[in-house]
């Protein structure tokens, strides 16, 4: 039996390795279930003048400049979003770029990585809500270009404040207190830049959970404009 060339020796180690990284997260309780069907991706085949080329969606999708943000933000899917990002960037620095964002949030830090790199390269980002954009994920969504910034119709969007846990010696977790307190003034700060709210306006609007239908979203800065349908092209007409 011949093996597909995607389970080459070093697709195999890749996906053990993958696994043996899964399970990890899995005991320390940072287990995403995304990541258990995101292994089961449809391939798509074209025909190239050098035949048959099989790619993954998300990998064909990419040769489209989209770019993906599905599920709970992590250093293991911030560190891949900005490989992305900064291999269009170097494939052609003036055309745009698109992010899908359907997530619930995550690690700060991490969403603050993906932010900055979008902030960083040339191309302009444009910022597509599917499903929800909550937490970091709001943010991802916020920050992109201006004008550029959309949400579909029954599509949710969530801003609150950051929130974490902390044991240890009292010290430490006085430290760690205020880290949390700049971290929240550096988020504030960036939905003031990107909403045009004011830093009053904004601490109010993130104390507690505050969902957002797109229309409110809208209303508040988050995004620029609510799309049902696809804008038709020339080539459409």
């Amino acid at each position: 039996m011949r093996l597909h060339p995607f389970f080459s020796a070093t697709n195999l180690a890749f996906i053990f390795t993958d696994y043996e990284a899964l399970k990890s997260r899995r005991q320390a309780g940072m287990y995403d279930p995304v990541e258990t069907y995101m292994n089961l991706v449809p391939m798509v085949v074209e025909q190239t003048s050098r035949g048959e080329r099989a790619y993954d969606i998300f990998s064909r999708l990419l040769k489209e400049r989209i770019i993906f943000i599905n599920g709970p933000i992590h250093d293991g899917m911030s560190h891949l979003v900005v490989a992305q990002l900064l291999h269009l960037e170097a494939e052609n620095p003036s055309k745009e770029i698109s992010i899908y964002i359907n997530s619930p949030g995550g690690v700060v830090t991490s969403g603050l990585s993906i932010y900055d790199t979008m902030q960083y390269i040339k191309p302009k980002v444009s910022t597509l809500c599917i499903g929800q954009a909550a937490s970091m994920g709001s943010v991802l969504l916020a920050g992109g270009e201006k004008g550029m910034r959309f949400s579909l119709p029954n599509s949710r969007i969530m801003v609150h404040q950051p929130s974490g846990g902390y044991q240890g010696q009292a010290s430490d977790i006085m430290i760690h207190a205020a880290e949390t307190q700049k971290l929240k003034d550096r988020l504030y700060d960036i939905y003031v830049k990107h909403t045009g709210q004011t830093k009053k306006a904004v601490e109010k609007a993130l104390d507690r959970d505050n969902f957002m239908s797109p229309e409110e979203a809208k209303d508040w800065g988050h995004i620029d404009e609510i799309v049902e349908n696809r804008v038709k092209g020339d080539e459409d007409k």
